[in-house]
């Protein structure tokens, strides 16, 4: 229930975002268009939206055979609702398309129903059909909890539960836009007669509005246009619901598996620890067996080496391994990757040594530990216990207090021995893996290809997989950013053309960084990095000198700005001195 309610609220926030603009025009045309009210003309387009929306989303993770269905279904949603637009324009075009929906109506009315056949309803027919064919073209934001949901859909394949959480989000985005539809309907009839002379204008220009936006969609511009549209901070609430989700699952779902205080003989290792010895990779072991892991405590830490947020949880992980080995903790951790390079087990393994990973990393590149753990989010940690039953789960950063004291409790549960006294273990943190500044953090994860890219700024549109100039924006706003010089931007990076390529943020926190990479070829790629046009001095990063100089030689997470000082708004640039630099995404801290 918890999980139904979240996804509705997250619907609801979308009202908020880029991604509801082509769906404005369409919604709010209708009470343009004649004198339906709501319950005949905008509940019957929302309820169509709503479920053609739930079906088509879940269906995408069925296979390739449906995801190709559901792009002729957006195609055709998009040649209907382009017609919709078309028929507000001319009248006489609206009933010649709606006598074949009133036509079919009339024939179900009749066979199920022989008195009712004259009672279909034109007006609703219609409206209904407009609301699946928005359905199938509406492409919303992937948001915190709607990421959740389709990640789900997408490593589980469909299902109840995720069509019906499906259904509620996009129920919670056509809530505010009700209140627009009734709203618009009622501004409409509240208009003086005379005023009424100019509304087939009116309409007709809103029937233009609704076929530009099918004609924008259609050539795949929707989602460029986005990049450049300044989305409202609802991130920040998304992300303290999916929060609270957690909470949940963890409070309610895992309950009746604590381990007793006496536990019984234990039976063949079963659940999911079972999948981590499937792993077809390790790192600093050759292989971990049901040996090593029956009757242990176990903590699973999900990561992947270029996430900030799992840097920063890696030195509570590597003093619990340490800490707690000789009581018969097992930590593992589950290397599953966001971007392409992480699935390189040669760059894990390098990762590894750097960021000082000694206990056994399972190598996670097909997801099938994640799958088995029915993971959601990067970092993640799963304590074990020794009865093989999940006992406890974290996501994200903070908690670590109490994640130290469920580890205790359950290896004094293992050994039926009185848990530890005394406070948790303080951990000494520096340079990238430092908790953030949390009181300062006026920034967010800003991607930088074009599939989920955000807020960019510029003289020129973001051009997809293929290589332009740029021309950087004169002045940036906060939380913008913009390109400069030769740049190829593809769905997950952005590749520098030729030396000098730029881009330049304007951000609020303390720390910067930039998952960054070298070419294709591997060769280092030299930097500048400046801060407000000089050279950020003592802010400068732990990547980075004095002077802002530094080099990509690994793909990697780089930290490029560290404020020593009060934390304000500035502008971030950096320039590559070298030509195939890629870069992925920006982090805060």
């Amino acid at each position: 229930m918890a999980s139904i309610l979240l996804a509705y609220l997250a619907g609801v926030l979308t009202i908020a975002a880029p991604c509801i603009l082509p769906l404005l025009p369409i919604v709010l045309a209708p009470a343009l268009s004649d004198g339906a009210g709501f319950r005949r003309r905008g509940l019957p387009l929302l309820m169509g939206l709503t479920a053609a929306f739930a079906v088509t989303a879940s269906l995408a993770a069925a296979g390739g055979w449906a995801v190709a269905a559901n792009q002729y279904g957006r195609a055709m949603g998009l040649a209907f609702v382009a017609l919709f637009g078309l028929a507000m324009m001319w009248p006489a075009l609206a009933a010649r398309l709606t006598a074949p929906l009133v036509a079919a109506g009339a024939r179900l009315a009749e066979r199920f129903s022989p008195g009712a056949a004259s009672g279909v309803d034109r007006t609703v027919a219609s409206s209904l059909a407009l609301g699946l064919a928005t359905g199938l073209m509406w492409a919303p934001c992937a948001g915190p909890i709607l990421g959740l949901i389709l990640s789900a859909a997408a490593l589980h394949g469909p299902g109840p539960d995720t069509t019906v959480a499906l259904f509620f989000y996009a129920l919670g985005a056509a809530t505010p836009l009700a209140v627009f539809m009734i709203g618009g309907g009622r501004l409409v009839r509240a208009l003086p007669q005379g005023a009424l002379r100019w509304a087939e204008g009116v309409r007709r220009v809103a029937g233009g509005a609704v076929v530009a936006t099918a004609a924008i969609s259609a050539a795949g511009l929707d989602t460029r246009l986005f990049l450049g549209v300044p989305a409202l901070p609802t991130d920040r609430v998304e992300r303290a619901l999916v929060k609270v989700l957690s909470a949940h699952d963890s409070g309610v779902a895992h309950a009746a598996t604590l381990p007793a205080a006496n536990p019984s003989p234990q039976p063949p290792l079963t659940g999911p620890l079972a999948d981590v010895l499937k792993a077809k990779a390790w790192v600093n072991t050759p292989g971990l067996t049901s040996g090593d892991l029956r009757g242990h405590v176990v903590l699973v830490n999900f990561w992947t080496y270029s996430c900030i947020n799992c840097l920063r949880t890696l030195p509570h992980v590597r003093q619990w391994a340490a800490q707690y080995k000789d009581r018969g903790l097992v930590v593992v951790g589950v290397h599953t990757p966001e971007f392409a390079f992480e699935r390189d087990v040669d760059n894990i393994t390098k990762a590894a040594a750097t960021l000082d990973v000694t206990y056994p990393v399972a190598v996670d590149n097909d997801y099938r530990i994640w799958r088995a753990f029915d993971n959601q989010a990067w970092p993640a940690l799963y304590l074990v216990g020794a009865d093989g039953r999940v006992i406890y789960q974290a996501f994200g950063e903070g908690d670590y207090d109490k994640t130290e004291r469920v580890i205790r409790k359950a290896l004094a549960d293992a050994q039926a021995t009185p848990a530890a006294p005394g406070p948790a273990t303080a951990v000494k943190v520096e340079g990238t893996q430092a908790a953030a500044d949390l009181n300062d953090l006026g920034s967010s994860e800003t991607y930088v290809g074009y599939g989920e890219g955000q807020r960019y700024s510029g003289g020129d549109d973001i051009v997809a997989d293929a290589p332009a100039r740029y021309r950087p924006a004169g002045s940036l706003r906060l939380n913008r950013w913009t390109l400069g010089g030769d740049w190829t931007v593809g769905r997950e990076f952005a590749t520098a053309g030729q030396a000098g390529a730029r881009i330049a943020y304007r951000f609020h926190a303390r720390d910067l960084h930039l998952v960054l990479a070298p070419g294709a070829d591997g060769q280092p790629v030299r930097f500048r990095v400046r801060i407000d046009g000089a050279a950020p001095g003592a802010d400068h990063g732990t990547d980075v000198d004095a002077d802002g100089v530094g080099t990509v030689r690994a793909a990697k997470l780089y930290q490029l700005v560290r404020q020593t000082g009060p934390v304000v708004d500035h502008t971030f640039e950096i320039e590559f001195l070298d030509p195939g630099a890629r870069a992925y995404a920006f982090t805060f801290g």
